[in-house]
């Protein structure tokens, strides 16, 4: 691969899930989350399309512990659509954890795409939810805008990056996760488990000097 990556208008950003609930200090905050918001910033400058995407849960949703009496975070429980890890009350619809980070520049955003509206089905995916049938109408769009390659950067690389990373090729995208603009939870082998994925499906890890130079 080339030190520095021709970009042209078939490429696209997609940055996952830069909001207040996961980053240090949120519902699910991610560790040195915080670092990639400058680098994220001078990608989005550079990309002539940028999505952002935002985790934007009802109360109550399926996927909070706190709708499984009994249940504790972290555990899981069969769902319809298979397993599902339930985690703490996060990114509650108009919610401060909800919100992007007020230092993220969404100004080159030609989409903010809200995920995980659906009280009875978790998205990690900014493609597919969680049922592997229900689509965001993402790729149809990008399709539709000439899009070719997808480069996917935010939080956290081990789950929604990693999910989004791999429907997008799944669509027929060629697909970049750049691996020093995410952060990762990284829990029980979890980063090891998704790259061993995106690796089989052929997501390329980049770094962002690669694109920026």
């Amino acid at each position: 691969m080339p030190n520095r990556m021709a970009l042209d208008r078939t490429d696209v950003l997609l940055v996952i899930d830069v909001q207040n609930d996961f980053l240090p200090g949120g519902a699910l905050g991610v560790a040195d989350g915080y670092a990639i918001l400058p680098l994220v910033n001078r990608l989005a400058r550079v990309f002539a399309n940028v999505v952002i995407t935002q985790d934007w849960h009802p109360a109550g949703h399926a996927s909070f512990a706190s709708s499984h009496p009994g249940a504790a975070p972290f555990s899981s429980v069969s769902m319809p659509y298979g397993k599902q890890v339930l985690w703490p009350d996060h990114c509650v619809q108009g919610s401060p954890g909800a919100e992007l980070h007020d230092e993220l520049d969404t100004d080159a955003a030609f989409l903010i795409l809200r995920k995980g509206a659906n009280s009875l089905v978790d998205s990690y995916s900014a493609f597919t939810e969680a049922d592997r049938k229900t689509t965001t109408g993402l790729a149809a769009l990008l399709k539709a805008r000439g899009a070719r390659r997808v480069f996917a950067c935010g939080l956290a690389t081990d789950y929604c990056v990693a999910f989004s990373a791999l429907d997008a090729r799944e669509a027929g995208f060629e697909t970049f996760v750049i691996d020093d603009a995410c952060r990762a939870i990284d829990a029980d082998g979890s980063l090891d488990a998704a790259w061993a994925k995106m690796n089989s499906a052929e997501v390329y890890r980049v770094q962002a000097r690669e694109i920026l130079g």
